[in-house]
């Protein structure tokens, strides 16, 4: 399917009030959350693609997990959108510049006490990302079809922290995309079916 054939059905972007709530931790969470932005970097190309990224193993938090480049709101961060596109550039060397913003989709609520909201942006299909040692061990590109698809998405259930919690997985290429990362997807698959 065609980047612009997604876009199309991507009117509830940046809706007050989306549809109907999606999927996130269904553990109990901490009184407060602090705010998270990512970026959903997707290559405008025939067959488009989504940027993502692999921790580093010595990571004191999400050691090895699969994500998308972004983290915490600083306080200098004008926006959810403004931290999005500073965390991936310090993250992957991505040109803010580089990326056009479509908007933001359904905020998603970890059980490690952050609200993450992704922000959906459009980036050129052949730029050259490199890694922050310290944060990124590896870039990929994964098939947006791919992730989309409800056949790839894997519903499981794990006990952490001594409460039973339910996550989403998908599984590309012996790499296994789990956890907050796959709820954000799902809950992007969902939007867009």
């Amino acid at each position: 399917m065609s980047l612009s054939t997604y876009l199309a059905r991507a009117t509830w972007l940046n809706d007050a009030a989306p549809p109907a709530p999606l999927f996130g931790d269904l553990i109990p969470l901490p009184d407060a959350l602090a705010p998270a932005a990512v970026l959903i970097a997707v290559t405008d190309s025939p067959e488009p693609g989504v940027i993502l990224t692999r921790r580093p193993d010595h990571m004191r938090a999400h050691a090895g997990q699969i994500a998308f480049p972004g983290g915490k709101v600083d306080a200098g961060d004008a926006s959810l959108t403004a931290a999005a596109l500073r965390e991936a550039q310090e993250e992957i060397a991505l040109d803010p510049a580089q990326v056009r913003v479509i908007g933001t989709t359904d905020a998603y609520r970890t059980g490690s006490g952050f609200c993450i909201t992704p922000v959906l942006g459009i980036i050129p299909p052949d730029l050259d990302l490199h890694p922050h040692a310290g944060e990124v061990a590896d870039i990929f590109q994964v098939p947006l079809a791919f992730l989309l698809d409800p056949g790839n998405h894997q519903r499981l259930s794990g006990e952490w922290q001594g409460h039973q919690r339910t996550y989403y997985a998908i599984e590309w290429q012996n790499r296994i995309i789990w956890g907050a990362t796959a709820g954000m997807l799902v809950n992007l698959a969902a939007r867009l079916a």
